[in-house]
């Protein structure tokens, strides 16, 4: 191949091939990419060339032209300039495609050389390639490249602190939205790298983000993501790095399989790689219930769920004055039984202590609706249900990990009837099961008595743990 000339230039009525060709870069069915000098400029360029093989299909030329004439529109630094476009007729049929030659080696070469990246070299190339992608989705049309990876990703050399210059090239998978609207749709892409709506022929911005985020799992793990283990069709990459949280957590956020949960524009995710706090901040609300004193604070991380005290009702007031004589019963009855000779006083103080634990609950009761709160908090390790009153601290149950919670279990409000048959107002009770523990807002000690809330809070954890509200009717 090397030496072979291509492209017609003509001077004073004479015709002259062009390009000389220096070395073949890459080949596949019916494609094959070329060095070439240009022997106007003595520059040297990259030739793509298309060939009618007899594997030719005409989506591939679709494809090719759609190439040319997306690179033609083009104008960024990182991004291979359009040179020339011209038919083939010797030594092949065919089309080439001309465009400036960036003397730097792929992401897939570093890799199988053996190039290891740190958190901070995948950082700068994530914040390069969401600036190239911000400038092409924020064309008219906007331009979706649909096959980011290690090989479409050219990294110049180390320097200083930096990385290297990204590039992203190769864009012979291409889509714009006027294309994707009119005609029909083709699959392109590589395995591995695609989000599942590019497998259904649809692809948006965000398909991009899914692209990027495989590519950078790649660069910190050093296996081909379709070579990682897969749960609800997420890539599990953390148990092979070593990432701050903040980054993991970032990774799944632009990975993740569902449209609606990943984030939807390179601006997004570039301000939220640049500012991690922002996606601990609470996120917007929407149905919460007004005059709900109830707090959610909700983002990729955590979700907490804070249930303020009741207050001051009067169905407490017995409560609280029955704790009060009851006490002050068993603090006249401890003082007479301690008063007794030894050692016959010690069976009556003992025989005092069950009640000494009636009446501190009955109290505990009382200040509970006045200054308690109960807080639900889950996060990716665990789920916590707690009790707080002043500085105390209970777990009701105890934690569990979260990969242990099955279902989420809603009863709405309902009655039941007592020992002597009379109608009872049973509020409704939102369960969390997690393994064999239950954590509970709502019911008869859950804080919660209004349905409103408990629905909007059912629907939150059911977005968040991505699980189905079980409805179940009181038996």
């Amino acid at each position: 191949m090397s030496g072979e000339m291509l492209g017609d230039v003509w001077e004073q009525d004479a015709a002259r091939l062009r390009y000389a060709v220096q070395q073949q870069l890459g080949k596949k069915a019916g494609r094959r990419t070329l060095l070439a000098r240009d022997q106007i400029t003595g520059e040297l360029v990259v030739i793509k060339l298309l060939s009618f093989s007899s594997d030719f299909e005409w989506d591939d030329l679709k494809l090719f032209e759609r190439e040319a004439e997306t690179l033609k529109s083009l104008s960024h630094p990182l991004i291979p300039r359009y040179l020339d476009y011209f038919e083939v007729n010797s030594p092949i049929k065919g089309f080439a495609l001309v465009q400036t030659y960036i003397p730097a080696q792929t992401l897939e070469q570093y890799l199988q050389s053996g190039r290891t990246f740190t958190e901070i070299e995948v950082k700068q190339i994530a914040k390069s390639l969401l600036e190239i992608l911000i400038y092409l989705h924020g064309l008219h049309p906007p331009v979706i490249h649909r096959d980011i990876k290690p090989s479409n990703i050219l990294l110049g050399e180390r320097s200083g602190n930096s990385a290297g210059q990204v590039y992203l090239v190769d864009f012979g998978s291409v889509q714009t939205v006027f294309a994707a609207e009119g005609g029909t749709r083709t699959v392109v892409g590589t395995y591995g790298y695609m989000p599942p709506e590019q497998f259904g022929a649809r692809t948006v911005a965000a398909s991009d983000l899914y692209s990027l985020g495989a590519t950078l799992i790649y660069l910190v793990t050093g296996t081909h993501p379709a070579d990682l283990p897969q749960k609800d069709f997420r890539i599990q990459f953390e148990q092979l790095t070593n990432l701050s949280p903040s980054f993991t957590n970032w990774l799944k956020w632009i990975t993740e399989p569902s449209l609606e949960r990943r984030l939807n524009s390179a601006s997004q995710a570039l301000a939220a790689l640049e500012e991690p706090q922002l996606r601990s901040s609470p996120a917007l609300v929407l149905g919460k219930p007004a005059g709900s004193k109830v707090q959610l604070t909700k983002n990729w991380d955590s979700l907490e769920i804070i249930v303020p005290p009741v207050g001051f009702h009067p169905s407490i007031l017995f409560t609280g004055l029955f704790a009060i004589a009851w006490n002050s019963f068993i603090l006249f009855w401890t003082i007479g039984a301690l008063s007794a000779p030894f050692p016959v006083n010690i069976p009556f103080a003992l025989f005092s202590l069950p009640f000494w634990g009636a009446g501190f609950f009955m109290l505990y009761t009382f200040l509970f609706h006045l200054f308690g709160r109960i807080r639900l908090r889950l996060n990716h390790e665990q789920i916590a249900l707690t009790w707080e009153l002043f500085t105390f601290q209970f777990h009701r149950p105890r934690p569990s990990p979260r990969q242990s919670i099955t279902k989420l279990v809603y009863i709405p409000q309902h009655f039941t009837k007592d020992s002597e048959g009379n109608r009872v107002d049973v509020p409704p009770q939102l369960d969390v099961w997690s393994g064999i523990y239950k954590y509970r807002l709502g019911g008869t000690d859950g804080g919660i008595k209004h349905e409103a809330e408990l629905e909007w809070l059912a629907n939150e954890l059911s977005d968040w743990l991505d699980l189905p509200i079980t409805r179940e009717k009181a038996s």
